[in-house]
């Protein structure tokens, strides 16, 4: 296997990792095998340098690389990761129509506005905005979130109920870091969002799915299992326009899962990443806001603010977010002020809300386009969901083709899409398809889909 295998370029003796967009599944794989069976190619060196820098000499005078692999921790063994790298490769590229990343739209970003309250900062405020924040974050940042949950969930949390987070993913890994034991079971819906999936992994937790349909996570199924004996430490779950399929868990079973929760001791983590992205009416109460005793809800400002500054809130019992507050202390110490206090002054100034109803209208709009253009361009067979919000779309394909597969014929098309597989603990979804309609011009989007319906119209007919 050479580099070219998987569409990356070798000049001068080294992979070109800027072209991992070409095929942004398979060179996950693939790589992860040339990892194992490649050693990078070495620079020549003179012996006494060699001696200098400790590396070992070869008779022809060049220096063997150590194989730093061989010294990786146990635990990053299941990690994958490959499939978020790929994703992030993609935020720039302008040749491929791109369903891949979830991001928000750069149309949403307030440049303007932002512009003069980072001026107003540094000027007049530089000694909080450029300097470190306390770990669990400013004081007037969590009182403003503070109050925005009392807002929008009817419920306030208490000063030690609340955390400032690096984003929700910073949740996860502080929850995994503090709680997951080698062996711990965790719970997810499957399919759910892979970066959680990784982080659990990453602290060897092992991971269970529990299915979903269209009213959300099967929670008659999750009962089942526990009465088997299935004993989860965490739960984790999207209820609100879940990534990947896009649908949302009904009220009856929000208060059946909180239920469960009490009644089992195990606690829920909320991903309420995409909430406040409904297209139509309010969602069901969140679980926080419902049973706040057993909840930890994760919070992200990524996709309502912008992702830069990579912003979010942990609420919850204050004896998980105390503990919370010392894995973040040996990690990131800290969320950056500066983004801190821009978002307070955003959002007090009421921009943050206006923006909201902006982006609605916005992702709403190609929700429906995509969802016409799938009902034009896909095969016989194949099926999708219809988001009442969010980012996405999970497509279905029809006659067991393997998406994964597919991946090279769409690259030579030009468009990309993240396969079902990584979205499910065990390795589910080789039929499936994530389609994330955010930031797709409204105009490639009929386009974009007509290609991946190209793709699968093929390979049918191959079949």
């Amino acid at each position: 296997m050479v580099p070219s295998d998987v569409g990356y370029a070798k000049r001068g003796g080294v992979i070109n990792v800027n072209l991992a967009w070409w095929d942004f599944y398979i060179c996950k794989i693939r790589c992860q095998e040339m990892g194992r069976t490649m050693t990078a190619a070495t620079e020549q060196r003179d012996w006494s340098t060699a001696q200098r820098d400790g590396s070992t000499a070869q008779r022809d005078g060049s220096t063997a690389q150590h194989d730093w692999s061989a010294g990786l921790a146990r635990r990053t063994h299941s990690l994958g990761g490959g499939e978020i790298t790929a994703i992030l490769a993609l935020a720039g590229a302008t040749d491929v129509i791109t369903f891949s990343g979830g991001f928000p739209d750069p149309a949403t970003f307030p440049t303007g506005v932002l512009a003069e309250i980072a001026a107003r900062l540094i000027s007049e405020d530089a000694g909080v905005a450029l300097q470190y924040s306390a770990t669990e974050g400013l004081a007037g940042v969590r009182d403003y979130v503070s109050g925005r949950l009392a807002s929008l969930e009817g419920r306030a949390p208490c000063a030690g109920q609340l955390m400032v987070t690096s984003g929700g993913i910073d949740c996860m890994e502080l929850l995994a870091k503090s709680f997951v034991d080698p062996g711990d079971v965790v719970a997810v819906e499957a399919p759910t969002y892979l970066g959680a999936i990784m982080a659990f992994r990453g602290y060897e937790a092992d991971v269970r799915g529990v299915p979903v349909d269209g009213d959300g996570m099967r929670v008659d199924v999750l009962t089942e299992l526990l009465a088997d004996g299935l004993r989860p430490k965490i739960l984790y779950t999207i209820p609100d326009f879940q990534n990947p399929t896009g649908l949302s868990m009904t009220a009856d079973r929000r208060r059946d899962l909180v239920g469960l929760a009490r009644r089992y001791g195990f606690l829920i983590l909320e991903d309420v990443a995409y909430r406040e992205l409904g297209f139509g009416a309010a969602p069901p109460p969140s679980l926080w806001s419902l049973a706040p005793d057993v909840v930890l809800q994760a919070g992200t400002f990524s996709k309502i603010f912008f992702p830069g500054v990579r912003l979010g809130w942990a609420a919850g019992p204050e004896q998980i977010i105390s503990r919370l507050v010392v894995a973040k202390q040996n990690s990131d110490q800290c969320s950056g002020a500066l983004g801190q206090r821009m978002l307070e002054e955003y959002g007090r100034g009421g921009h943050l809300d206006r923006q909201i109803v902006r982006s609605r209208a916005l992702y709403a709009r190609r929700a429906g386009l995509t969802s016409d253009a799938l009902a034009a361009h896909m095969p016989d067979g194949a099926t999708w969901t219809t988001p009442d919000g969010g980012f996405y779309i999970w497509l279905t394909a029809p006659g067991g083709v393997d998406t994964v597969a597919l991946s090279a014929a769409a690259r030579a098309r030009k468009v990309a899409y993240v396969p079902g597989r990584p979205f499910y603990p065990a390795g589910n979804g080789a039929t499936q398809i994530r389609l994330a309609y955010s930031r797709v011009a409204d105009d490639l989007i009929d386009e974009g889909v007509r290609r991946i319906g190209e793709v699968l119209r093929t390979a049918l007919e191959q079949k």
